[in-house]
């Protein structure tokens, strides 16, 4: 019998078209570790096979079979390997609209609805996640279509909830919103911490405690996230890896592939040639 290469690593990260506002990634991750980052809309994974550790603001969760990890949209998080093999998941990255849609289909109560609870045990649930994957590469849209509904149906009816919207009035909180502007507005070029903070009228490290609380990461680190989600949209619409490096403030498309793969999974030349795909693929599989 042939030996099992433990260490390898394999991840297909690809849009169906009949299921538009979804994103879904398959992988297996061995070293990679996600850094700090944060989502638009949501996040379902399901692990069939090894332990993904997700760091969370609350502490970091241990998913292995079975279980069902649930992420708020803009809730940062990290995830890396919790046992030596690695782990293989199953992740749905729908968007907060989707989600908004099939809630008021069921006459949830109004408001956002989130999950309080990051990793529930429920097989089922998991299953169907792997399930949603599997109609989707077969290019089956009514089965796809179908569980993804049941699936989202059952994860509100079972762990979700309407979300309380913290609401700070402080100056601190101002001054992270600003601070926030400023660096989305000047992405390629944005200012020292020091240089922001004067901008602003406060002091350095006033701005980066404020800003930490709001949005759960500094600000060089959440700038690196926004220039991902963006290069993200760009690459979408067609643009050249290069282009979109260069128009998002990286130094060139290497600094891109290295953030973009970290960040997303997938470096950004193979997740612009899935989007490019619209008939049924095999696409990367597990060995």
């Amino acid at each position: 019998m042939a030996e099992v290469d433990t260490t390898q690593e394999w991840a297909r990260h690809w849009q169906y078209t009949e299921l538009p506002q979804l994103d879904l990634l398959r992988a297996r991750y061995v070293r990679h570790t996600f850094p700090r980052h944060s989502h638009e809309g949501y996040v379902f994974g399901s692990v069939s096979s090894g332990v993904e550790d997700v760091g969370l603001p609350g502490g970091t969760v241990h998913a292995g079979p079975g279980t069902v990890v649930m992420i708020n949209p803009e809730v940062p998080h990290t995830a890396r390997a919790g046992v030596p093999e690695g782990w293989v998941y199953a992740t749905l990255y729908p968007s907060a609209q989707v989600i908004d849609g099939i809630a008021a289909e069921l006459k949830n109560p109004r408001g956002t609805v989130g999950f309080a609870e990051t990793c529930v045990r429920d097989p089922y649930a998991a299953r169907l996640i792997t399930d949603v994957h599997r109609a989707a590469e077969e290019g089956n849209a009514l089965a796809a279509d179908s569980v993804l509904r049941v699936l989202v149906a059952r994860l509100l009816n079972h762990h979700g909830g309407v979300l309380t919207t913290r609401v700070s009035h402080s100056a601190g909180a101002r001054d992270a919103a600003r601070a926030r502007a400023v660096l989305e507005e000047r992405m390629q070029r944005p200012p020292t911490l020091g240089a922001l903070a004067a901008e602003l009228g406060t002091s350095p490290f006033a701005l980066l405690r404020a800003f930490r609380k709001e949005y759960g990461m500094p600000p060089h680190t959440w700038l690196t996230d926004a220039r991902v989600r963006r290069a993200r949209r760009m690459l979408d619409a067609g643009t050249a890896p290069a282009a979109a490096a260069a128009v998002v403030g990286f130094t060139d498309q290497p600094h891109l592939n290295r953030h973009f793969t970290r960040i997303v999974g997938v470096p950004p030349g193979a997740y612009q040639r899935e989007r490019a795909r619209t008939y049924k693929t095999g696409g990367v599989t597990s060995p």
